[in-house]
């Protein structure tokens, strides 16, 4: 197969690949992300502490987590079928994608917010804050560094999904590689697309360290956090003023 019969095949494999990420990757932290909060929330010493809850949550994504994607990318085939009305194509790949991706987002979000400090919160509830607003001013903006970190491991883990699911014609890059590549013996192109899954992903991984790494280097926070302990800091030194008055 020459180059002119290759590029228009990886152009649309290519396309197809970042069309199924993309849309799985934001479904999976519009999922995950309150889902990993709330993990955190009911766990014992949360703010919303209920270890009943807290263990079905827990229990839920350890069995979705521990399920192998090619085994629930058929487990879904019905569901998907009445989403999309089909289970061939990129957009039949998103279903399964993006649900095995939720859990998995899931619990780096939980691990990245357990990594907060407990006196930001315990600042905020002090100044009157709420459960919303705790999670919003303090626990999100302090776990951002992390959560970025988060969001590329699911990327670049989705991808490789996207790859197993190219083997059921969810199209994509996978299925360049064992449609071409594997079954027509034309393992000059099923290289190429390694190689560009390698660049890919590795594109991806910088894009994400530089990010994290950034926010780090300003502070590790985005804005309240530092005012919340300059805030604590002065309560104490107010009081002793007014003792001394």
């Amino acid at each position: 197969m020459t180059w002119s019969e290759m590029q228009p095949l990886l152009s649309q494999a290519c396309w197809d690949t970042l069309y199924m990420v993309g849309w799985s990757t934001l479904i999976a932290v519009v999922g995950g992300l309150p889902l990993g909060v709330l993990l955190v929330l009911t766990d014992r010493g949360g703010l919303l502490q209920n270890v009943l809850a807290n263990k079905v949550i827990g229990q839920i994504v350890n069995i979705a987590r521990s399920m192998p994607f090619i085994i629930l990318m058929v487990a879904l085939m019905t569901f998907t079928r009445w989403i999309t009305g089909t289970t061939i194509g990129r957009e039949a790949a998103i279903v399964p994608l993006a649900i095995g991706a939720i859990p998995f987002f899931a619990r780096l979000v939980e691990t990245a917010v357990r990594e907060v400090d407990g006196g930001l919160v315990e600042a905020v509830q002090s100044m009157g804050g709420n459960t919303w607003t705790v999670v919003r001013k303090v626990l999100v903006p302090e776990a951002l560094p992390s959560l970025i970190s988060s969001t590329t491991t699911t990327i670049v883990a989705l991808i490789g999904y996207s790859a197993m699911a190219g083997t059921v014609g969810a199209g994509g890059l996978g299925d360049i590689a064992i449609r071409y590549g594997y079954q027509r013996f034309e393992t000059e192109l099923m290289w190429i697309t390694v190689a560009i899954l390698a660049v890919v992903i590795s594109v991806i991984q910088f894009a994400g360290d530089y990010s994290a790494r950034g926010l780090h280097r300003r502070g590790g926070h985005s804005g309240p956090a530092p005012r919340l302990r300059l805030l604590k800091a002065k309560e104490p030194a107010a009081a002793d003023a007014g003792q001394a008055v």
